[in-house]
């Protein structure tokens, strides 16, 4: 299959992509990563994986866009620029009628009788939509996606793809003005969605937990924030004409992020600012668990000083440490107790968003402590997300609290961020 660019020219748009500073390194330092037996073996086994499909792991179907977010940069380097950009638009045809966007597509062919959580549009007649609406992640998502997109490929035409009666640089804004009339709250600036664990897909309340419903307890929270400032950044950049509405109103909600989001005692984010109270009973102090995955998207999008990441890392392997978690991937902590969450998924406590381990997040906190400057702290991480990779001779969604492989194998996301976090490694010993 032909690459989209060379090794180089890939390796140059994955940097300005993780806006990489030059940090100068020990010579010690330097050497463990060049010698770094796993490196080379989870580069290879990411590509390798990813030559096998875009659904996000071999327990979906789906093709989800808060997947292929993360692993873009990775399908860069085997896929096609057009299979690419066809992906992408798949999203922009089957967005919905008040301009939000799906969480992902299947084909239409593998959607059983007795299914009905589905949409779908003339605009693309091949493929069934499903959204998770608990969720307020998938606008910002996509148009992170299409930002990564444009700056791999250099290829802007994209924005002037027209889909229906609309191009797509006039439904990137659509999506987001979405956000702003849907799932917003003047009383805080803020972006808000359904109470989830952290960056989660799933409510407490009864049911499977992935839709909006009479039971849902709405609240803003870091996560939801944080991806709103990234995709507005990505937005205007791509978009310079879109700075005249946006810039303002991401300026308001990164100050109302920290006014009201932010513990300055605790040095941390709060887990959930309600809006119609909390699911929880009311001698529960939810303040007390650490959100690792919403922090992380945090460091991204500035809201965190240099100090405030290098503190806020302090904290996630004090707590990881309290837990006897295998990595920094770790969800949240101390988990919600067992019962909190309806669906059993979530339940006991350590699983799956409630506290088990997953790489897909932890790999962009390595990433993002490199852009920081800690780059021996995020070798020192990296470590046990690499090494679970051969010994598992995979990726897998998710780990438990002994760091057994749980969930989707192959799960592309994983190595998506990991592979894109040794790239930044391999970049600092040159």
């Amino acid at each position: 299959m032909k690459k989209i660019l060379s090794s180089a020219a890939a390796l140059a748009f994955i940097l300005t992509l993780t806006a990489q500073p030059k940090t100068p390194i020990d010579k010690q330092l330097s050497e463990k990563i060049k010698s770094d037996s796993y490196m080379p073996f989870v580069k290879k086994k990411a590509l390798e994986v990813m030559k096998t499909g875009v659904n996000a792991g071999d327990g979906y179907r789906e093709v989800w866009i808060r997947d292929y977010n993360t692993f873009i940069e990775l399908a860069a380097q085997v896929s096609k620029k057009e299979d690419i950009k066809e992906n992408l638009l798949v999203f922009f045809r089957m967005q919905g009628d008040d301009g939000n966007i799906i969480d992902g597509y299947t084909p239409k062919e593998q959607i059983g009788a007795g299914e009905t959580d589905f949409s779908y549009s003339k605009l693309e007649p091949r493929y069934a939509a499903h959204k998770n609406t608990v969720e307020t992640d998938q606008e910002t998502s996509l148009v992170q996606a299409v930002y990564k997109y444009i700056k791999l490929t250099g290829d802007k035409s994209i924005l002037t793809e027209k889909v229906g009666d609309k191009t797509v640089a006039k439904r990137l804004e659509w999506a987001m003005d979405f956000l702003m009339k849907n799932r917003y709250t003047t009383k805080y600036g803020l972006i808000t969605g359904a109470t989830t664990a952290d960056w989660g897909d799933v409510q407490p309340e009864d049911g499977y937990g992935v839709d909006l419903d009479g039971n849902t307890h709405m609240a803003c929270d870091i996560y939801d924030n944080a991806m709103f400032i990234v995709a507005l950044n990505n937005l205007m950049e791509i978009i310079p004409s879109t700075k005249t509405k946006w810039e303002k109103i991401k300026a308001d909600v990164t100050k109302n992020t920290r006014t009201y989001l932010w513990d300055t005692k605790k040095q941390k984010y709060i887990p959930h600012l309600y809006l119609n109270g909390s699911p929880f009973p009311a001698d529960f102090d939810e303040n007390n668990i650490y959100y690792f995955g919403g922090t992380t998207v945090a460091m991204e999008a500035g809201l965190l000083s240099k100090a405030e990441v290098k503190a806020s890392l302090d904290e996630m392997v004090k707590r990881v440490k309290e837990a006897g978690a295998p990595s920094i991937g770790l969800t949240l902590y101390p988990p919600y107790p067992n019962g909190f969450f309806a669906n059993k998924i979530m339940n006991p406590v350590y699983s799956y968003q409630n506290g088990g381990d997953w790489t897909w997040f932890g790999a962009r906190t390595i990433q993002q402590l490199i852009k920081y400057g800690y780059v021996e702290e995020a070798y020192r991480e990296v470590q046990p997300m690499l090494k679970r990779v051969k010994d598992n001779n995979g990726f897998y969604e998710w780990y438990s609290i002994k760091n057994e492989p749980r969930g989707s194998g192959t799960f592309r996301g994983e190595a998506g961020v990991l592979y894109t976090a040794i790239i930044m490694f391999e970049n600092l010993t040159k």
